[in-house]
């Protein structure tokens, strides 16, 4: 393998709705949103993540912005490729002389209808990839977490991304029940959005939003240590003219309500499928938050309440799904559940 390695380069992708995460030798070396901005004429790439989301809203009518996944599938075939060759490259930096043979490994919603892998698969092999190797999100977050998914006992992992919302119980290195909902992150934001234009007359864009979500976001109404009320500004739906509104986290859990509680049922109903005897083991081991979602202040104890199972959240939720397919990658022979 000694040759042949230093002409193969193996990256771990997450390829996310919000962030795409990459990782090469266990560093996480791109860590960058989703998101490409090109020429609306010729449709070339002028900006790559970060630099395109402080783009996004704000562009004008030569250049547009591209989110090209949507609820943790591709919905632009051109924009993916795009973005996921300019992330390699990113990767690759250093080696310019020689384009190493590529060797992917990338995970997937666990819902993923046989034409959403394929597009996955069809978008890495055109970005320059010789193997692509493809593992379910949920069990890519519980390698992540430090799970042992090989052993014979029921862990549940609940991943809220940013399109997707993947709900899994994992024993035996297999899914034995698993729920992909399309609610998650985007979803809250969309929320936070509607509501501000309801509650308060104020038009806010999806950064806004995000920032609310980020800085006052909350799945309860009262936390023990509240933040800040965050001071939003924006024009007025009906002057037009501009208005400053402090928003506080009661209200945001409030507006998230409807979104988590569909989050809630879709947990119990994967309860209600698992068998007895990984019921058990889930009871006793708790259940592991991962994605960003989890981040959301107060979801913890709200679900705990709601299924009097302990919840543990991941000690870094953003990047477990990334560092378990970065443990994946290294191990793609030992795995059995790596679908080539």
């Amino acid at each position: 393998m000694g040759m042949f390695s230093f002409f193969t380069q193996e990256l771990a992708i997450d390829l996310g709705t919000a962030n795409t995460i990459i990782i090469k030798n266990d560093k996480i070396v791109v860590d960058e949103p989703s998101i490409v901005a090109v020429h609306n004429q010729t449709g070339k790439l002028f900006a790559i993540g970060e630099k395109a989301r402080q783009m996004h809203g704000k562009t004008h009518e030569n250049i547009k912005t591209i989110r090209p996944l949507r609820d943790g599938v591709i919905a632009d075939f051109n924009a993916a490729e795009l973005m996921l060759r300019g992330m390699i490259k990113m990767a690759n930096a250093r080696s310019r002389f020689f384009n190493p043979a590529l060797r992917m490994v990338i995970c997937i919603p666990s819902g993923s209808t046989e034409v959403e892998v394929r597009a996955v698969r069809d978008s890495s092999e055109h970005a320059g990839a010789r193997e692509v190797y493809m593992i379910y999100e949920p069990m890519a977050a519980s390698i992540g977490i430090g799970i042992d998914v090989e052993a014979p006992e029921g862990n549940m992992v609940v991943d809220i991304g940013g399109g997707t919302t993947e709900i899994a119980v994992i024993s035996l290195g297999g899914i034995v029940c698993n729920k992909s909902i399309r609610i998650a992150g985007d979803d809250f934001t969309a929320d936070i959005q509607e509501y501000m234009r309801h509650q308060h007359n104020i038009k806010i864009g999806d950064r806004t939003s995000e920032d609310i979500k980020i800085n006052v976001g909350s799945a309860l109404p009262d936390l023990e240590n509240p933040p800040d009320d965050f001071i939003v500004r924006g024009p007025h739906q009906m002057t037009a003219l501009p208005v400053e509104i402090p928003v506080s986290y009661q209200e945001i859990a409030h507006c998230l309500d409807k979104s988590i509680s569909k989050i809630e049922t879709a947990i119990l109903n994967v309860l209600e499928m698992t068998p007895p005897e990984l019921y058990a083991d889930v009871f006793r081991n708790g259940i592991y938050l991962a994605g960003g979602g989890a981040l959301l202040r107060g979801l913890d104890k709200r679900i705990a309440s709601k299924t009097n199972i302990p919840v543990h959240v991941a000690d870094d939720p953003l990047h477990a799904v990334a560092r378990g397919t970065g443990i994946a990658l290294k191990n793609v022979e030992n795995f059995s559940f790596l679908m080539q």
